[in-house]
């Protein structure tokens, strides 16, 4: 009887675990079913019965980026702007792992669980998918970033959240995808990599933003402070150099001719504690979802930085690592008085599954960063920066708050692979753009680099949102 029993209980937590199991089965390949058909390796839904009935990829004004016609997926008729934005729509060979086409095949192509791929086309809701960004501003981005390795510029509406510009190189033709070998691999070397969202490079002077916000914040008497520079400075053991002798300046100079020793100075007078918590703030260290795209997380970390390292951290060297769309974030919370509004790509009217899962929320406000006096500070030296240094008429009348910065990582024969920057907003009402825009490859300082991208960029922003 003891045995009937015990084998009874066995049997029935058999069944139990098998009928748990299969229930957990069944519910994950419902839920996950989508999940599975936008994964790279699924290549049956890139093929015959994938891409080439996937609805069409549009931008802010309803031009066609990509579309399927008679079997075949077809992309802009126009090869710079199909270069410009291969890494926001992607490409029919899918390895753009955050392009539209590979994160979000399920809701393009109209995929069910129920029927597959072979959804009645009456049946289908929304599977075209409209983005928020303007053709001409990537086009006139790719422009100017082309002749560099490396870079990338984003834009956005710090009102409502719009990407109007995204835009990575190295690009290639989507017609035509390269066919990587060991011979031309150093050629493509970081080709299906958007930098915009997914690359981090030395800020250089943009973060002198970031220790700027630190000492407004600490330092009671910072606009009052004056420091003297002579072009060189011992600090912790080891010099710090600058560009140029500055002579004697108070903060505003000291920003907007970027002076290294000032900033160092204030790094190490604020100490690890201090300069820690304002990148905390700032989220340097942290990642930014874009409609379901993290960023790569940037990097602060003066954990065993000796005094010399400390000092060369609040000037942006070091080990020092920002992204791209971190930094155009950071510039629209300090427009926005302190509390960024969250960017996003894809646009409200894509489609009611889009929005059910928060992908296209408009005008979200983010976590708040830095204090509304705070954010004055910085934009009072910010636009300092434009009207005495780069000069007022650089964004075509474009009231224009900015920094530009020159991330120093390679010496000698490879002095022209640092990274040049340029970030900033507009302050006009019409305007409510910030950017950030960086490239890899060139000798130069950031504003004759970064900078005429961002020029180039802004203005035709500006001009697509006057036209619209």
């Amino acid at each position: 009887m003891k045995r009937t029993l015990k084998r009874s209980w066995l049997i029935f937590i058999v069944v139990i675990a098998f009928l748990g199991g299969l229930c957990f089965l069944v519910i994950e390949t419902i839920l996950g079913a989508s999940d599975w058909v936008d994964q790279p390796y699924n290549g049956h839904i890139s093929g015959s019965g994938g891409l080439i009935q996937a609805g069409k990829i549009l931008d802010r004004n309803s031009d066609i980026l990509a579309q399927s016609v008679d079997g075949k997926r077809e992309y802009h008729s126009n090869k710079q702007v199909r270069k410009a934005l291969l890494h926001v729509v992607g490409d029919d060979s899918l390895n753009i792992s955050t392009a539209i086409q590979s994160r979000f095949r399920s809701e393009l192509t109209g995929y069910s669980f129920i029927w597959g791929l072979n959804m009645p086309q009456s049946f289908r809701h929304g599977h075209d998918m409209e983005l928020t960004v303007d053709i001409p501003t990537c086009k006139a981005a790719y422009n100017k970033l082309k002749n560099y390795d490396s870079g990338a510029c984003v834009i956005y509406n710090y009102d409502t959240g719009e990407i109007l510009c995204s835009v990575s190189i190295k690009s290639y033709d989507p017609n035509s995808p390269p066919k990587i070998t060991e011979k031309n691999a150093k050629k493509y070397d970081g080709v299906y990599l958007d930098n915009v969202l997914s690359s981090t490079y030395t800020p250089g002077s943009v973060f002198k933003i970031v220790t700027a916000a630190a000492a407004i914040e600490n330092i009671p008497d910072i606009w009052e402070r004056k420091w003297t520079c002579n072009g060189k400075e011992e600090i912790g053991g080891g010099d710090i150099t600058c560009v140029s002798e500055h002579g004697t300046v108070n903060l505003k100079q000291a920003f907007g001719h970027s002076c290294n020793i000032v900033f160092a100075e204030l790094a190490v007078e604020l100490g690890e504690a201090k300069m820690n918590e304002m990148a905390k703030k700032l989220g340097i260290n942290a990642s930014f979802s874009i409609s379901g795209v993290d960023t790569k997380k940037g990097r602060y970390d003066i954990s065993k930085a000796n005094k010399n390292q400390l000092a060369w951290s609040g000037v942006g060297q070091y080990t020092d690592e920002v992204n791209p769309t971190q930094m155009a974030i950071i510039c629209g919370a300090i427009a926005k008085g302190g509390t960024p509004v969250n960017p996003y790509i894809i646009s409200g009217n894509s489609g009611s599954i889009l929005a059910d899962i928060g992908l296209t929320k408009v005008g979200t406000a983010g976590k708040n960063m830095i204090s509304s006096s705070t954010a004055k500070g910085l934009n009072d030296l910010m636009r300092y920066a434009v009207v005495n240094d780069y000069g007022d008429d650089m964004f075509g009348g474009l009231t224009v708050c900015a920094k530009t910065g020159t991330g120093e990582t390679s010496k000698g024969s490879d002095k022209d692979k640092n990274d040049g920057w340029m970030v900033g907003y507009c302050t006009d009402s019409e305007y409510p753009l910030a950017f950030a825009c960086v490239v890899r490859g060139s000798s130069q300082y950031g504003y004759s680099t970064a900078g005429q991208v961002a020029k180039a960029a802004m203005i035709q922003a500006a001009k697509s949102m006057k036209n619209n």
